[in-house]
């Protein structure tokens, strides 16, 4: 290639012919040596049955004397193959249970092996035991001792408090079961109990009402019995259903599906107050202090969909938005 006179396209392709005809060349000695192996392998196959064939003529020539008839010949002839295949199926079943008694000591001692191991002390007295041990070599050791050795284990002054531990991890389980039991009874006394919600249906100006009901009641629920209750005050409630009302806390519309338990617990925060106050209240502390969150809890609004549909773009429907666990609301925001 140093000697090539071309262009640079002529010479990348003669580079990539002299390239194929290397890896041709690899491939080739590949295949050679592939085909010497089996043929190599094919002639130990065939000496191996020559071999036997010819134990198996030698056989039959030393036993023969003199002339015989040609059937005689070849009962004599399938004879000493049968006996001449059982020789070798003997000799084969021999070789296999010597390969298994191998593996089968190999095993136990493995076996032993691990025993000793896992026999092992820790003990200070180990030394002295190993000494007694060596001056006793020569007598016979009671069925005593050798069980007291037997059951060596692990040093009782060591701290094996990291260590896996069947009993103290059963302990653990059933203090933590407790625990959740414990946990589990609290959250429904807590839900059982009942809390006033004050609200105020909105249909353009405010009208102000209250119910109770528990704790760990729903949105959907709670606007169920305020829907009792508003019906007879409002004809266009009379046809509506809960799925067609609307529930407007702190500026933030509450799914129908969240519970008031939920807002407690979170202690979950809206646009312009705390979603976990169902009461109304102001703020009437004398010293406003920044450091310290204003206690002050805004009535929530029942709205009619379609109402709220025609007039989103007008406040205060304009300050409404989804609720959305996931968004923080640090600041309280009144526009």
């Amino acid at each position: 290639m140093a000697q090539y006179k071309g262009t640079m396209r002529e010479a990348g392709r003669a580079l990539h012919l002299i390239q194929k005809r290397e890896k041709q060349k690899e491939q080739m000695a590949v295949l050679k040596q592939r085909i010497t192996e089996e043929t190599i392998v094919k002639s130990k196959v065939d000496k191996k049955f020559s071999a036997h064939y010819d134990a198996v003529e030698a056989e039959l020539k030393s036993s023969t004397v003199g002339l015989v008839t040609l059937n005689d010949m070849k009962a004599r002839q399938e004879a000493l193959l049968r006996e001449r295949e059982r020789q070798l199926a003997r000799r084969e079943q021999l070789e296999a249970r010597r390969l298994q008694q191998e593996a089968l000591r190999d095993r136990e001692r493995r076996q032993e092996q691990k025993r000793r191991i896992s026999s092992l002390s820790f003990t200070l007295d180990e030394g002295d035991e190993g000494a007694e041990g060596a001056a006793a070599a020569g007598r016979p050791q009671s069925a005593e001792v050798s069980k007291r050795r037997k059951y060596l284990g692990k040093n009782p002054d060591v701290d094996t408090s990291f260590l896996p531990d069947r009993d103290r991890e059963e302990e653990e389980n059933r203090l933590r079961e407790e625990l959740r039991q414990e946990w589990e009874a609290k959250r429904e006394q807590v839900k059982r109990e009942e809390m006033e919600v004050t609200f105020s249906y909105w249909d353009g100006s405010g009208h102000r009402r209250s119910v109770r009901i528990h704790k760990g009641g729903t949105v959907q629920q709670f606007l169920k019995k305020a829907l009792q209750g508003l019906r007879k005050d409002f004809r266009e409630l009379r046809a509506a259903g809960v799925e067609q009302l609307m529930y407007i806390k702190e500026d933030l519309i509450l799914p129908h599906y969240h519970t008031f338990y939920d807002f407690i617990v979170t202690k979950a925060r809206g646009k312009s107050g705390p979603l976990f106050n169902f009461d109304v209240h102001d703020d009437v502390r004398l010293l406003s202090d920044a450091t310290m969150e204003k206690d002050e809890s805004h009535a929530g609004k029942v709205v009619l969909r379609s109402w709220y549909e025609k007039n989103k773009h007008i406040f205060p429907a304009s300050r409404w938005e989804p609720y959305d666990p996931e968004k923080k609301w640090d600041k309280y925001t009144i526009r």
